[in-house]
């Protein structure tokens, strides 16, 4: 008998030999049907693996995020048994799940077009309804080699010589076809349910453009029709939120041929930013940050200093003065180092929070820039916070408090990932597993759950990032938290103690937007370029019906500016009709309508951007009513 110990504590004693689809079916039906794969004992395992041990059992389905990575990866299979079955010249390359979705790389002499899309989805459908199991097979290196050499499959033939010589390897077979993979699989296809093919794109083998270029095509999948028609939707509506678009639209900003990757903000542009921007100082402000400000231009003697040269320099523009090297600024990070050491601090002065809205230059590809999303130029909104060691676990908490604070602002939901030591780090592996540790302690004190990315973390210590979530239900990493024992030690940053001795200070390198340029991309797909009252670009158009209503228009106009409300009106001799749908495309929050009957009674008529017609009311009344909802910066 084996002994499975399930995830609500429970166990249960079953006979050698049964699968984990088994145990799943005893626990529960439901949960048979609903489950992909088995963790057991802390590897992923394919449902019908025969168990001959005790151990850990967790059940995961489409909603856990391996679940979902096996169910697409499973899918590629079945797009690969479709294409060899109408083509079968194809040679296959590889075939990985990605976010939201997979794709499949293949070597074919027919020219995949979205035509042929419709006809692989037929044959895919067909393989589903015959729902081979999917079965693993292992082999030695020489057995696999051989396997894929006299079927000719090159590519798979290249990643088994990767391989260590005494690697068994596994291959996966569904009806006639099989193909090498590490696993695990779902237990058959008949599991899948809503595939569609997205898009085509050419890739070359492993990244380089000396090799072959293959044919990519990418598809997604999911356990439900709802749930992909749901996706789908989302598509198209963030192809009408596109902040690019929106970004022309609403004349914010721009990026043009003679400065790539370069934003211009145009002046509605500004007022968003400069909103953003003076929430930030005010919220830092009561979180005791004090604001500085450090140069684009630093010597490359600063940078070596900092590390930056050797871990980050392809990433770096260079110049040179007075015959000296110099970089613009990636990060600001060295910069607020040298501030701090412009005074001897005592240990009474700590905390000491210091904020910079600074703008870095970082080098992209010209083929992976992207609006705002992905630019060369940008503001971070960092801070670095010098501490004592015994007051690293309540800042790092404060941070976490603020990230809080300014995503619920906007209705972000979140979740946390930590990112531990990389390869390629500094400093020693007593100071990595304190400065973790600090934060592993303060996400469980504050009762946060996170995913765990193991060798992902800065080269100069480990970080806690937050991953915001839009209304399309995307995902976008913009808050982090660093902690840092290196920096402080290679600037020699000191604090007088209480026992009058030099000691070194502990550092969090942090940011909230992380990108301003970034977030502000963000918010305008998420709000659709509706932004919420306070951070509306413009807040009030003041709409005269008839020429008869202009002077009152302009007191109108002239008293909302004097509350601070930014207004503008439209005194062209269009129909009104006209004018509030052009006021609604521009997105503004309140359109005011005026005839000779609110002249009369001076009053104004009301109509809100997405509840419509809000009818008659005192100018005192509405000015009151927009006001507090500026200052409370309501949704």
């Amino acid at each position: 008998m084996v002994l499975i110990s399930l995830k609500d504590g429970s166990q249960r004693e079953y006979p050698e030999g049964i699968t984990l689809l088994q145990v799943a079916e005893d626990i529960s039906p439901r949960l048979a049907k609903n489950a992909v794969i088995g963790a057991f004992n802390g590897k992923l395992t394919d449902l019908n693996t025969m168990i001959y041990e005790d151990g850990e059992l967790d059940l995961l389905g489409f909603d856990d995020q391996e679940g979902a990575d096996v169910y697409r990866h499973s899918s590629a299979h079945v797009m690969a048994q479709a294409v060899k079955r109408m083509w079968p010249d194809t040679k296959l390359a590889i075939g990985p799940a990605i976010d939201k979705g997979f794709y499949y790389d293949f070597d074919s002499s027919h020219t995949f077009t979205p035509e042929d899309f419709a006809l692989i989805e037929k044959e895919m459908d067909a393989i589903i309804k015959a729902d081979y199991p999917f079965i693993r097979k292992e082999l030695s290196r020489e057995e696999a080699l051989e396997y894929f050499s006299e079927r000719d499959e090159g590519y798979k033939v290249e990643l088994i010589q990767d391989l260590p010589e005494d690697a068994i390897i596994s291959l996966y077979q569904q009806g006639e076809f099989t193909d090498l993979c590490a696993g695990p699989h779902v237990p058959s296809t008949g599991r899948l349910k809503a595939l569609k093919l997205m898009s085509l794109a050419g890739a070359y083998w492993r990244g380089s453009e000396n090799n072959p270029m293959l044919q990519r095509v990418y598809a997604t999948s999911f356990p439900k029709k709802s749930m992909l028609d749901d996706y789908l939707h989302k598509l198209e509506e963030a192809k009408k939120r596109d902040h690019r678009r929106l970004g022309r639209e609403l004349s914010l900003f721009t990026i043009v041929d003679e400065g790539p990757g370069f934003p211009f903000f145009m002046p509605k542009g500004m007022i968003l930013r400069n909103e953003l921007e003076n929430f930030w100082r005010e919220e830092h402000r009561k979180a005791g940050y004090q604001e500085v400000r450090t140069p684009i231009i630093l010597s490359r003697e600063l940078w070596e200093r900092s590390g930056h040269w050797d871990h980050y320099q392809e990433n770096m523009y260079f110049t040179t003065i007075d015959e000296g090297d110099y970089a613009i600024k990636p990060m600001n990070c060295p910069g607020g180092m040298l501030i701090y050491k412009q005074n001897l601090h005592s240990y009474r002065e700590l905390p000491i929070r210091m904020g910079e809205l600074g703008l870095v230059h970082r080098h992209e590809m010209s083929g992976v820039l992207h609006g705002l999303m992905r630019v060369r130029a940008f503001t971070q909104d960092d801070a670095h916070i010098f501490m004592l060691p015994e007051q690293i676990i309540d800042e790092i908490k404060g941070v976490i408090n603020l990230v809080d604070r300014f995503y619920s602002l906007f209705g972000f939901p979140y979740h946390v990932e930590l990112s531990t030591r990389p390869e390629n780090s500094m400093g020693s592996e007593e100071d990595w597993e304190i400065a973790t540790n600090a934060l592993i302690q303060a996400l469980d004190e504050k009762g946060i759950k996170y995913v765990v990315n193991e060798g992902d973390g800065a080269f100069y210590g480990p970080k806690i990032d937050f991953h915001l979530q839009d209304s399309l239900d995307r995902t976008w990493q913009c808050g982090t938290i660093q902690l840092d024992f290196q920096m402080p030690e290679k600037f020699d940053l000191t604090y007088i103690g209480e026992d009058g001795e030099k000691h070194r200070p502990v550092m969090i390198h942090r940011v909230i937007y992380g990108s301003i340029e970034r977030f502000i991309g963000i918010l305008t797909e998420h709000f659709a370029g509706a932004f919420p009252t306070w951070l509306a670009p413009l807040q009030v158009r003041v709409l005269p019906i008839t020429e008869r209503q202009h002077d009152y228009a302009r007191q109108v106009v002239a008293e909302l500016e004097k509350q601070n409300i930014r207004v503008d009106s439209d005194f062209r001799s269009e129909k009104i009709g006209y004018k509030i749908r052009e006021g609604q495309l521009q997105k503004i929050p309140y359109l005011i309508i005026l005839g000779d009957k609110e002249v009369e009674a001076d009053t104004v008529a009301v109509r809100h951007r997405k509840q419509g017609d809000l009818g008659g009311m005192a100018l005192d009344e509405f000015s009151g009513k927009i006001k507090q909802e500026i200052e409370e910066k309501a949704l």
